[in-house]
C-alpha cells in the first residue's frame, strides 16, 4: 500500500543543512510575520466535488463492457467524486468511482503525516468474455452439469439430434471484488510499522475442456475463488542506513473442488458421467529482510534482500474414478501434503567512481525446492478404463541465479556511452534440460548534439546454451525425442534499436521515432521453432497550434515472423509452418480550450489492426494456407466540459467503437465431429455510448502555513 502519511525526512534534512551553513544566524531574530508560503501551502477545512450523470449504450456487447461494466444496452447511472478534509496536521481524503456500474469502487485514506495513516478501499472489476455462447448443459448444482432429460448420445456431433432444440444462451463472465485495509504507525523518528490486508473474491462462468478420450466438450464451468493477502512489517531508517523486516502471506481458497458433467457422446459403460479436479486451496508464507546503506565514498549505495518462504497444499484428493465398473485400487494417501520451499536473495551495488561515470552490480538467486514426497499412482483414463500402470508424481524444483554488471560514462561533447553484461544460470530436475546458461551483452550510445535533438542507439545479443537435451525424458512422456521445447532449446538472439527525438525550443512541435530489429535463431532444433524475427517502428508527432489548441499524431507498425518444423509420423521433420503476424496502430487527436477557460473540448481517434497468416507445407498435404486471423478496432471519443460557474461544471462524453475479428477457432457447436463447442461468435459490433452529467464542487478551505 502506498500511503502519503510518512515521515518528513526531507524537511528535517533541509533544516539541518541550513543550520550547518548559517551557524551564526539565530532563527529567533528573524521576523516571519510577513512571510508567505508559495510552494508548500497547507489547507484547512473541507473540499469536495461530485459527479452525477447518465450514460446510454446503444447495444448489448460483452467486450465493450469488459472492465467498464457497460455490457448491456440501456442507461447507466454515473455517480462519483472526490474530497478531502484537513484540520491542523490531520488529513482525510476519499474517492468514489463509478458507483452506478459493475466497476464501482471507493477509497478512503487519512492520518497525521509522520505519525500514523490508514487506508480503506473497495473495488469491483467485471470480466465479460462472450454473450453469444450457447450450451446444452444445465447446472444441477454449482459443481455439476447435466444433459437435457431427452438427450440422445451419439459418436459424433452430427448425430446429436436434439442439439438445436437443447441449446440455451450462456454468458461467459465473472466478477472480482477487492477489499483493502491498511495502516502505518511511526512510534519514533526512525521507525515505521505497517500492516496491509487484501481480500479478493472472484466468481462466475469460464470455459473448461472436458475430455472423454477421443471426444471432448467445452463446458460452462462455475468457479468461486477467494484469496486473502497479508503484508506487514517494520522499517528502521537513520542517516544513511535503512533496515526492514516483513511478513507476506497469501491464502487461496477454491470453493469448487471438482467439476462433474454428463458426456453427450456415446461412452463406455459406467463412463456416462465424468469428473475432473479443480485447482486446490493452498497457502504461501514468506519472511523478508531488506536493507540499504549509502556510503559517501563514490556516492555508493548497497541494497540487499533475503526472503524465505513456504507453500503448502493438503486438500483431500478425489478417488481415481467415479465409474462403478472400474475396480480401481485405493489411493496411496488421502491428500498430497505438498510442500515447496522458496529462497530469494538479491544484492545491488551502485557507485560513481568518477564524476562522469557510474557502475552497477546486481546479483539474484532464486530457488524452488519441492519437498513433496513421491508415491506410485495408478492411471485411470477419463473415467473410462484403467491402464494398470503405476506412475510417480513429479516434484519439479529449480535453482536460478543471475549476475550482471553495467556502467555509463559521459565522454566528449556529453556523449553517454553505456553497456552491460548478464549471465543467467538455471538448474532443473525431472526435465529434458538439467542445466542451461544465458550470456547477454548490450551497448548504448546517447548523444544530444543540439539542445533540441536527442539520439540513441542500442544493440545487443544473447546466447542460451544447454548442457545436453535428455531425449529419454521426452520418450518417457510419449513425445518425439527430436522435438526441442522453445524455452529449453539452444537460442541465439540479437537486436538493435534506434531512437530519435526532435523538439526545437523555438517551435511549436516535437516528434519522436523508434525502430527495432530483433532476430532469434534456434540452430540446434530439428523439430520445434527454428527462427523468429521482429521489426517494429513507431512515430509520435505533437503540435501546439496556439495557446488554446494542440494536436497529436501517432503511428506504430510491428511484424513478427516465425518458423517451426514438425513431424506427422513421429520421426524427422515432414511439415513446416510459417507464421506472419502484423500489427498496425494509428491515432490522431486534438484539444481546444476557450481563452476564458469556460469550455474544454477533446477529440481522440484510434485505429488498431492485426493479421496472422499461417502457411503450411507438408509431405502429406502439400502447400496450404489456414484462414487468416484478422482484427480491426476503430475508436472515437469526444469529451467536452463547460464551466457554468466556479463550482458547477457540465460535461459530455461521446464514444463510438467498432470491432471486428475473423477467428477460425470460433466455430458452431457441431462444426467439429468430436468436439462440442459453445458456438461463440467472433466479435463483430459497432456501438456508441453517450454520457452527460454535472460536477459540483463544495467547500474550499483556507490556505495557510502549518503551525
Amino acid at each position: 500500500m502506498l500511503n502519503p502519511f510518512t515521515s518528513c525526512s526531507l524537511q528535517t534534512s533541509l533544516l539541518t543543512a541550513m543550520g550547518a551553513l548559517l551557524p551564526g544566524l539565530s532563527l529567533a531574530q528573524v521576523d516571519t510575520s510577513e512571510w508567505l508560503c508559495e510552494s508548500c501551502p497547507f489547507e484547512d477545512g473541507y473540499r469536495a466535488s461530485y459527479d452525477v450523470g447518465t450514460t446510454y449504450v446503444s447495444e448489448d456487447e460483452a467486450r465493450f463492457g469488459n472492465a467498464s461494466g457497460y455490457d448491456e444496452k440501456g442507461a447507466y447511472a454515473n455517480v462519483g467524486g472526490e474530497g478531502s478534509y484537513a484540520k491542523g496536521a490531520y488529513r482525510l481524503n476519499w474517492t468514489l468511482d463509478d458507483l452506478g456500474l459493475a466497476s464501482r469502487g471507493f477509497n478512503l485514506d487519512g492520518g497525521v503525516q509522520g505519525h500514523f495513516g490508514f487506508n480503506i478501499g473497495y473495488r469491483e472489476m467485471p470480466y465479460r468474455s462472450f454473450d453469444t455462447a450457447q450450451t446444452i448443459f444445465t447446472a444441477s448444482s454449482a459443481d455439476s452439469l447435466s444433459l437435457p432429460s431427452a438427450w440422445s448420445a451419439a459418436g459424433t456431433t452430427s448425430g446429436f439430434t436434439q442439439l438445436g432444440t437443447s441449446m440455451r444462451t450462456q454468458n461467459i463472465e465473472s466478477d472480482r471484488k477487492i477489499f483493502d485495509l491498511g495502516a502505518n504507525w511511526s512510534p519514533g523518528d526512525n521507525f515505521d510499522v505497517f500492516a496491509d490486508f487484501r481480500r479478493q473474491s472472484r466468481d462466475g462462468i469460464r470455459i473448461k475442456g472436458g475430455a472423454s478420450f477421443t471426444q471432448a466438450s467445452l463446458l460452462p464451468s462455475w468457479f468461486d475463488y477467494e484469496t486473502d493477502q497479508i503484508d506487514a512489517g517494520v522499517r528502521y531508517s537513520k542517516n544513511n542506513i535503512s533496515l526492514g523486516i516483513a511478513y507476506f502471506g497469501s491464502f487461496f481458497t477454491n470453493n469448487m473442488q471438482s467439476l462433474t458433467w454428463e458426456t453427450p457422446f456415446v461412452s463406455a459403460p459406467g463412463a456416462e458421467q465424468l469428473r475432473k479436479a479443480q485447482a486446490p486451496s493452498n497457502d504461501f508464507q514468506q519472511f523478508v529482510l531488506s536493507g540499504s546503506y549509502r556510503a559517501s565514498a563514490w556516492d555508493t549505495v548497497l541494497a540487499f534482500s533475503v526472503a524465505n518462504g513456504r507453500g503448502e497444499q493438503n486438500e483431500p484428493l478425489l478417488p481415481y474414478t467415479i465409474n462403478p465398473n472400474i475396480a480401481a485400487s485405493a489411493l496411496p494417501r488421502s491428500s498430497l501434503d505438498a510442500e515447496v520451499d522458496t529462497s530469494n536473495y538479491a544484492l545491488t551495488i551502485t557507485t560513481r567512481p568518477i564524476p562522469k561515470g557510474s557502475l552497477r552490480f546486481t546479483y539474484r538467486f532464486d530457488e524452488r525446492d519441492n519437498k513433496t514426497l513421491q508415491f506410485g499412482w495408478n492411471r485411470v483414463i477419463v473415467d473410462a478404463f484403467s491402464t494398470g500402470a503405476s506412475e510417480l508424481n513429479t516434484p519439479y524444483s529449480f535453482e536460478r541465479s543471475r549476475v550482471g554488471i553495467s556502467g555509463e560514462i559521459v565522454t566528449w561533447k556529453d556523449i553517454r556511452v553505456s553497456g552491460g553484461y548478464d549471465r543467467k544460470e538455471l538448474k532443473r530436475d525431472f526435465q529434458e534440460v538439467a542445466e542451461q546458461t544465458v550470456d547477454a551483452g548490450w551497448g548504448q550510445v546517447r548523444w544530444r548534439p543540439l539542445s533540441w535533438l536527442d539520439l540513441r542507439a542500442k544493440g545487443g545479443s544473447s546466447e542460451r546454451d544447454i548442457d545436453r537435451y535428455d531425449e529419454s525424458v521426452a520418450v518417457s512422456l510419449g513425445q518425439n525425442p527430436l522435438l526441442r521445447k522453445y524455452n529449453m532449446a539452444y537460442r541465439y538472439r540479437r537486436y538493435g534499436e534506434l531512437v530519435a527525438s526532435v523538439s526545437p525550443s523555438d517551435s511549436n512541435w516535437s516528434i519522436s521515432t523508434t525502430v527495432l530489429v530483433a532476430d532469434d535463431s534456434y540452430d540446434d532444433s530439428r523439430l520445434g521453432i527454428t527462427d523468429g524475427e521482429e521489426v517494429r517502428a513507431t512515430a509520435d508527432l505533437s503540435i501546439a497550434i496556439s495557446d488554446n489548441l494542440s494536436t497529436y499524431l501517432m503511428f506504430g507498425h510491428d511484424e513478427i515472423d516465425s518458423q517451426q518444423l514438425g513431424s506427422e509420423q513421429f520421426s524427422s521433420a515432414d511439415w513446416r509452418a510459417d507464421h506472419e503476424d502484423s500489427f498496425d496502430h494509428a491515432g490522431v487527436g486534438a484539444r481546444w480550450q476557450r481563452p476564458e477557460g469556460k469550455l474544454d473540448f477533446r477529440f481522440d481517434y484510434n485505429r488498431g489492426a492485426g493479421e496472422t497468416v499461417i502457411r503450411m507445407d507438408s509431405l502429406s498435404g502439400g502447400l496450404s494456407v489456414l484462414p487468416n486471423l484478422e482484427s480491426t478496432l476503430d475508436s472515437v471519443r469526444i469529451k467536452a466540459t463547460y464551466r457554468w460557474t466556479e463550482r458547477l461544471n457540465g460535461f459530455l462524453d461521446l464514444r463510438y467503437e467498432r470491432f471486428e475479428i475473423d477467428d477460425w477457432a470460433l466455430v458452431a457447436p457441431d462444426t467439429l465431429a468430436t468436439v462440442l463447442t459453445l458456438g461463440e461468435d467472433p466479435y463483430d459490433y459497432d456501438l456508441w455510448a453517450i454520457g452527460v452529467g454535472l460536477r459540483y464542487s463544495f467547500g474550499g478551505g483556507n490556505i495557510a502555513l502549518a503551525d
